[in-house]
């Protein structure tokens, strides 16, 4: 600790040709749309877990922040990793396969799977883990600026998710870019953070929801397969699900869905064990013999802390004769 604390000091009293990186998002999405932050870097410097934040989204001995994508269908359609910050290529691997390590295969020595290095100058290095196979687009003496593509998100090395795990060093020493200060208190001044944007902290939240017929099998939640927006009037029950991540003991997931002619529908579910992936669905019955009233209907999940919404998605659907 003492030594970081002592590392960074003289970085950030360097010349101005010798700056610390200010990184730009790692990955070419829509923050808390379209990809989260998973896991940030393990600040506790025993065998408990604390974040910048004060919370417990990470993992004991976490040398880097999870950028995630919700289902495995998003990697499938292509997400680029970006250089968070100019410099130079100093090594890169390519041709890991990806899902080997979630399979049951031993990843030893190729943990970091598909991978980029990136000098930035002063001592200051970030490394992006765990592309997609073949998907790796720069080389070894590599000039690169922020924001150019150095592959696509993937699932290999030692992933069991499609996520980027980015590290960053000072002098072979892990940064926490949230908190580049290891003698800071939390929750973190979000000022001192070395991203160009601090993005916003968010411990648990929502990834998904659905109405259908029949509540999907948890792998199809996960891999995102496509379901229908249009549902059958004469249908004798509809499911409303949602999917997620970070939730603790005593979270809620609270599910409802309203319709035409006043129709409403609401279900709580009460967390019961801390879990990184969650999903839960409630059924709802058909209304009357004659069917649900046709027209559109908004399903809408809330993810509860303490009483508090932390996370809400909307999403809206079609009862037709």
């Amino acid at each position: 600790m003492r030594r970081l604390a002592a590392v960074l000091a003289l970085a950030l009293a360097a010349p101005a040709g010798a700056q610390v990186p200010r990184l730009a998002l790692p990955l070419a999405c829509a923050l808390g749309e379209t990809c989260y932050i998973r896991h940030y870097p393990d600040r506790d410097p025993g065998a408990g877990v604390r974040d910048h934040a004060c919370g417990t989204a990470s993992y004991d001995g976490h040398d880097g922040t999870d950028f995630a994508l919700p289902t495995l269908s998003a990697m499938a359609a292509g997400v680029s990793v970006l250089a968070a910050a100019p410099g130079t290529v100093t090594a890169s691997r390519d041709g890991e396969p990806d899902g080997d390590f979630a399979a049951g295969a031993a990843v030893a020595g190729r943990e970091c799977g598909n991978g980029v290095m990136i000098d930035h100058g002063a001592g200051w290095q970030s490394q992006y883990c765990h592309l997609a196979s073949g998907s790796v687009m720069v080389a070894p003496g590599d000039r690169v600026a922020a924001g150019t593509t150095l592959g696509r998100v993937g699932l290999s090395g030692k992933s069991e998710f499609p996520h980027l795990h980015l590290t960053l060093r000072h002098n072979g020493v892990t940064v926490d870019p949230f908190a580049p200060d290891p003698a800071a208190t939390c929750p973190a001044d979000a000022a001192a953070a070395l991203w160009q944007l601090p993005p916003p902290y968010q411990p648990a939240g929502l990834l998904d929801l659905g109405l259908g017929l029949t509540a999907p099998e948890y792998a199809s939640v996960k891999a995102g397969a496509a379901r229908a927006n249009v549902l059958p009037a004469k249908a004798p029950q509809l499911i409303l699900w949602g999917y997620g991540w970070g939730v603790r003991e005593g979270d809620v997931l609270a599910l409802t869905l309203t319709g035409p002619k006043g129709y409403s529908f609401a279900h709580e579910a009460r967390i019961t064990r801390d879990q990184a992936l969650f999903y839960r669905y409630a059924g709802a019955r058909i209304p009357s013999p004659a069917g649900w009233p046709q027209g559109s209907y908004t399903a809408t999940a809330r993810l509860l802390r303490a009483g508090s919404a932390i996370d809400t998605r909307q999403a809206q659907f079609r009862v037709e004769g």
